[in-house]
């Protein structure tokens, strides 16, 4: 049995919200609105949080906890 993936800060945006979309709604909370454009194919979890002023650790452990709630 396959451990299941975490979210990583060097995961793209649009595979982090692809794999696991019920992380969308926490990323729309903290401004993460670009999640259809095209730089979430290109752009990481982490250069987009940094982008927006963003506190990339603590927000990745909120995405992994939503994920292990699913």
């Amino acid at each position: 049995m396959a451990k299941k993936q975490t979210i990583t800060k060097d995961m793209a945006i649009s595979e982090a919200v692809s794999r696991y979309p019920e992380t969308i709604p926490v990323l729309m909370k903290y401004g993460m609105h670009c999640i259809g454009c095209p730089m979430a194919m290109q752009e990481t979890l982490e250069q987009g949080l940094s982008g927006h002023g963003i506190d990339v650790d603590s927000i990745i452990k909120e995405l992994n906890k939503k994920v292990k709630k699913k």
